[in-house]
């Protein structure tokens, strides 16, 4: 993907919440005296998202890895915390209750950054940051004293998004650690899912996981990230332009929604934020560009399309593609 940086549901963790280092020497904190189990309830726990993202008609999830570099070992505890409605999970890894204060947090899959802020007041989310992972799926990261990315940023899987802290709503002491959610929909609570962890859900309500994100990959000669997997499931590729030696630039359909989705791959210079860009421009419509400084990937770039004639094209290193307007039908 790039160095920039998104769907949503949500739950925002209570100022309730009390965690700490599961398998640890120390106590976890005791829960706040003036928590109430009224801010379980309704919108506390669905932060709205900043951006939008559109949406990938797909049920499948993507394929998550533990949200830190690739081999370190974190433990989680889903049972510890009087403010957790389902599957979530809190991590640590050190014996002391500040041991992982500022420890690397990254992108469990790649997607879009939809909530990158802090909550204040709101809820006890503290720091968080929310990544749209397409057909429904995201996940919260949460109390982080850190972050690394911004609304509206599309991350790599394994891309550092902030670190391990202890923010809060005021009052609220906790000791530091990753809150981590998965859901897909947005009924809250019943859409939080079972997180999985290269492949193997994870062991609750306590487990220890070692991590395979980015391992051998990412940076590498190898692009990760290919025009289905920026588009989302249901796209397939219908044309593509190479960009020299730099990448290619592909056009997609999904024909179960008429949209068309371009999205330029590099092939050079990966793991590191080069200029790069996307577009689509619908028959009597507004083209559509995303352009930066990418460290994977330009896009997803998507518009519905049916039965309309496009042009698309990108940019990557020195070379640039642009369609003559084509594809009437698809």
């Amino acid at each position: 993907m790039r160095t920039r940086g998104v769907l949503t549901a949500g739950f925002a963790l209570l100022f309730s919440l009390t965690t700490g280092p599961v398998a640890a020497a120390w106590a976890a904190p005791t829960p706040s005296p003036s928590s109430t189990a009224k801010e379980d309830e309704g919108e506390m726990g669905n932060p709205p998202d900043q951006v939008d993202v559109p949406p990938v008609s797909t049920l499948a999830a993507p394929s998550f890895q533990l949200p830190f570099p690739c081999g370190q070992t974190w433990t989680g505890n889903s049972s510890n915390s009087s403010a957790h409605k389902s599957y979530e999970i809190d991590f640590n890894r050190g014996s002391t209750a500040d041991a992982d204060r500022g420890d690397t947090v990254v992108a469990a899959a790649a997607g879009t950054v939809v909530i990158s802020a802090h909550q204040g007041s709101t809820n006890g989310y503290g720091n968080l940051v929310k990544i749209d992972h397409g057909g429904g799926w995201s996940t919260y990261y949460a109390h982080l004293t850190v972050r690394s990315v911004s609304a509206g940023a599309q991350v790599a899987q394994g891309q550092k998004i902030g670190t391990v802290g202890n923010t809060s709503k005021p009052g609220n002491n906790i000791s530091p650690h990753l809150h981590y959610e998965v859901r897909q929909g947005t009924s809250y609570p019943s859409n939080i899912r079972k997180a999985t962890f290269n492949g193997a859900t994870f062991g609750y309500p306590n487990a220890s996981v070692t991590s395979k994100n980015k391992c051998g990959g990412g940076g590498g000669s190898t692009n990760p990230h290919t025009a289905e997997s920026v588009c989302g499931a249901g796209y397939k590729v219908i044309d593509s332009a190479a960009l020299g030696s730099s990448g290619t630039v592909y056009l997609t359909f999904n024909a179960a929604n008429g949209n068309n989705c371009v999205a330029t791959i590099k092939k050079a210079s990966l793991g590191k934020a080069t200029a790069t860009t996307a577009y689509l421009e619908v028959a009597g419509k507004t083209r559509a560009t995303d352009t930066g400084s990418f460290e994977y990937y330009a896009g997803p770039v998507r518009a519905a399309a049916a039965g309309k004639c496009v042009k698309w094209g990108g940019k990557a290193g020195s070379s640039t593609y642009n369609s003559p307007s084509e594809h009437c039908g698809s």
